[in-house]
């Protein structure tokens, strides 16, 4: 991926959202604009910690767009902290939210950059469903579209994932939509079965810290929201360590060849008592996914490293 591809970026932030922005602007991405929801936290939350972020980071610039709650609101504070930075704390963003919503935001980015913009769901789906009923064409305007939902493998995958889990039918839209409309382009899914395979562990977060250099505001961040983080999956059992489901996904967006997928047509139960939960069809004449199914975690990490390390170094 160039520099200058556009990047929108739709987000319920969440530590893992949050490093995954933090790893689009390490990576010079173009960030054209980042879309609102609820979901590991209450929307307004989730506006507050963008700017707030965008600010630590020196992004002011980025337009934010309100969205829309998850129906019905679902949260994770008990994972993500109680402002859904776990332990870190910052300072108000400087930056105002755009005067428009995020499912227009969805829809004037994909009209300024048509056939060019990569869109990245690390949340629940609900705006980009609202953009779709509002705009159907949207999907033939996107190069790609890169979603982190749902789980296809495993014991896992008998309930919901959080994220599909949290608007089933707007995923089910989401996903009907680009199969009937741009098959040529079908989204690239990041589900739980590759997203746990790339763990950050206290060890790995001291090689970013070494590379930032000490004294770091940007990694003092990122310590302090990935330690609740850490202590919030080792009360669940998976150990002292934190998956990056949302960094992954937006490594795949700017690096889809990372990726190892399959071709499949992707069903989004929604009805109880499994509402929410997602079952590929691998054998399927009309897929509408491209699913996640390997990775090399050490790569990955690897990059998230060396640009995020890099990135708060030059930040001071």
């Amino acid at each position: 991926m160039s520099s200058v591809d556009p990047v929108f970026a739709d987000v319920d932030t969440g530590v893992d959202d949050a490093i995954a922005l933090v790893y689009l602007l390490a990576s010079e991405a173009d960030l054209v604009g980042i879309a609102c929801t609820g979901g590991n936290v209450a929307v307004q939350q989730v506006c507050a910690n963008n700017l707030a972020l965008l600010a630590l980071c020196g992004a002011t610039g980025v337009p934010v767009s309100r969205g829309a709650e998850a129906p019905p609101v679902l949260t994770a504070e008990h994972i993500h902290g109680p402002q859904g930075l776990g332990y870190a704390e910052l300072a108000p963003g400087t930056g105002a939210l755009t005067g428009y919503d995020a499912a227009t935001a969805w829809i004037s980015a994909a009209r300024d950059h048509p056939g060019r913009l990569v869109g990245l769901v690390s949340g629940p789906l609900t705006n980009l469903a609202l953009a779709l009923r509002a705009e159907p064409a949207l999907p033939t305007l996107l190069d790609r579209l890169v979603i982190m939902g749902g789980v296809f493998s495993g014991e896992r995958a008998s309930r919901a994932e959080f994220n599909i889990g949290a608007d089933p039918q707007a995923a089910a839209e989401v996903f009907a939509a680009w199969g009937a409309v741009a098959p040529q382009r079908l989204p690239i899914v990041c589900g739980l079965d590759v997203t746990q395979r790339v763990a950050m562990t206290p060890a790995t977060l001291e090689r970013l810290a070494a590379v930032a250099g000490s004294s770091n505001p940007l990694v003092r961040f990122i310590s302090d929201a990935l330690r609740f983080y850490f202590e919030a999956h080792d009360a669940r059992g998976h150990g002292y360590l934190a998956y990056l489901h949302d960094p992954l996904a937006a490594a795949v967006a700017l690096e889809p060849g990372l990726l190892t997928t399959r071709p499949a047509a992707v069903g989004v139960e929604l009805a109880a008592p499994d509402c929410g939960r997602t079952v590929a069809d691998w054998a399927a004449s009309q897929p509408n996914a491209l699913i996640g199914v390997d990775i090399d975690p050490a790569t990955v990490l690897d990059r998230m490293v060396d640009r995020i390390g890099a990135f708060a170094r030059r930040l001071g």
